[in-house]
């Protein structure tokens, strides 16, 4: 059985990492199949938008292999093997690939711990199980996070939220994480993959030249200046839009066919 499974279903890539009997977490093999499932993902024009989750009930993921991935790198690393995993991080997505143009909705079903917490915070949009437990337990091994975790925090959270998980050492439940902003949902365990599936079809009926600009966007002006920010988000605004798909978009709009005006938001997906 593969150890990261990438299916497709109706404009959605569905990517699970597939080593439940290790909590999901990443060896080599899983680092390089994963760098394989997001090269895909970016290329494939048949889908727009991808939901990342963990298999069985207990794990999203437990990070970095200590046994398999950790030890290489310590003893007998090239700099060429140093290289490539500062250039592309954990999974392929925690450096480099995080940059692929289409969202990525993580499903966090349990466990995001260590590195497995920096997979889910280089998604787009998280969403977490009621069961789900996030961590960073770095500091009690005697380093810190190296794959985006400080810093994804420090951006998502602040840097209280961020103080806390990385100096404690200690985990938080999903709503905790909820209140902190670590994530955006928490939903019942057992509808978990059907609200990511809501989500990204709510990202599928949208204009995906705007959804790609957005999210280009938001990740150039993350710890900018506020003059910088202003400015690229005015030109990634004016120049992403298809003449043609805006002028449908509008004429919907105009003709009062579009459901999403003020008063009726609720779209039917």
């Amino acid at each position: 059985m593969p150890k990261v499974l990438y299916e497709k279903r109706d404009r959605i890539a569905w990517v699970t990492i597939n080593r439940p009997e290790a909590r999901n977490a990443v060896d080599p093999d899983v680092h390089r199949a994963m760098i394989d499932a997001w090269t895909e993902f970016g290329d494939d024009d048949e889908v727009d938008v991808a939901i990342l989750t963990g298999a069985g009930e207990d794990a999203f993921c437990a990070g970095a292999d200590l046994k398999t991935y950790i030890p290489p790198i310590i003893s007998d690393a090239r700099p060429s093997d140093i290289r490539a995993i500062v250039e592309l991080g954990l999974n392929g997505l925690t450096r480099g690939m995080h940059r692929i143009p289409k969202p990525i909705i993580a499903a966090v079903n349990g466990w995001a711990l260590a590195g497995g917490l920096e997979t889910a915070l280089a998604c787009d949009i998280r969403i977490a199980s009621e069961r789900a437990m996030f961590g960073s337990f770095e500091a009690r091994r005697g380093f810190h996070h190296g794959d985006g975790g400080l810093v994804r925090l420090v951006n998502a959270c602040g840097v209280g939220v961020a103080s806390h998980m990385l100096l404690t050492a200690e985990p938080v439940d999903a709503r905790q994480a909820l209140e902190w902003g670590l994530v955006t949902k928490v939903v019942p365990h057992e509808t978990l993959l059907a609200e990511a599936e809501k989500v990204a079809r709510q990202v599928l009926r949208n204009s995906q030249h705007a959804v790609r600009s957005a999210k280009q966007t938001i990740l150039d002006v993350i710890g900018q200046p506020l003059d910088f920010q202003l400015r690229t988000e005015a030109w990634n605004a004016y120049t992403c839009a298809d003449p043609d798909e805006t002028a449908a978009m509008l004429g919907r709009f105009y003709d009062r066919s579009d459901a999403g005006r003020a008063g009726r938001h609720e779209t039917e997906l």
